[in-house]
């Protein structure tokens, strides 16, 4: 059994769904803290003309709420922040091969109206999810019944599921304690994900965008293109 972990993100970049392709049980870590400066869990990036990329940010209510938990998080509505990300994306995609063929999803995905940023992010990842053909089971950390943080969580987790191994990105070695892993027979692998180049609009090729520019470029060829790019 393969485990990993990951911040349940807005509109993902590719490598989110590179690991979640690579392990058999994808854990979301909907309970652990909300990142106090910026984060991808509320914000990601597209590409604009000439070469640029842009913020598509959800606006979530801080004031006064001190700590929350991302399973917590409320969306700022009071902003009209579904008008400016739709609009974005019928403005600088319009052109884009498969651009008819998902925007009717997006159209229906930015109507309704998301309380939590938790429910928002979940309806898109698990949209990815499908569109990839990805059959790993996801699993929520709020559901699994562990405690602890840092390194001795991901044991937890792990624990709880019945990992043999822990894969992680390679940006894991920073903070991983391996040992803490070995005392309980669990094997911690790593992953290099190169972020691929495929065909993009707007002059040159930017890395590290959301899935969405992927899949609005290249329909279903990219399923193939991310599991292309990331290697153990």
């Amino acid at each position: 059994m393969v485990v990993a972990c990951h911040q349940p993100n807005y509109l993902p970049w590719p490598g989110f769904f590179y690991k979640m392709m690579a392990c058999d049980a994808f854990v979301l870590m909907d309970s652990c803290q909300f990142p106090l400066g910026r984060s991808f869990v509320n914000r990601n990036r597209i590409k604009i003309p000439p070469s640029r990329f842009v913020w598509l940010t959800v606006p979530v209510k801080r004031k006064g709420r001190g700590l929350q938990n991302i399973n917590e998080v409320q969306v700022d509505n009071e902003v009209d922040w579904q008008r400016r990300h739709l609009g974005a994306l019928n403005h600088f995609y319009a052109k884009a091969p498969y651009f008819n063929a998902y925007m009717d999803f997006f159209r229906s995905w930015y109507h309704k109206r998301w309380d939590r940023l938790i429910t928002l992010n979940l309806e898109i990842i698990y949209f990815f999810k499908g569109l990839l053909g990805i059959d790993t089971k996801l699993y929520f950390l709020s559901n699994l019944g562990v405690g602890g943080g840092g390194p001795s969580l991901l044991v937890s987790v792990s624990k709880a599921l019945g990992a043999d191994i822990y894969l992680s990105g390679y940006g894991g070695r920073k903070y991983i304690d391996e040992g803490l892993f070995e005392n309980e027979g669990i094997k911690v692998e790593y992953y290099n994900f190169k972020p691929p180049v495929y065909p993009q609009l707007w002059g040159d090729f930017l890395y590290n965008l959301s899935i969405i520019d992927l899949v609005l470029n290249c329909g279903d060829k990219a399923v193939e293109i991310i599991k292309k790019s990331g290697k153990k």
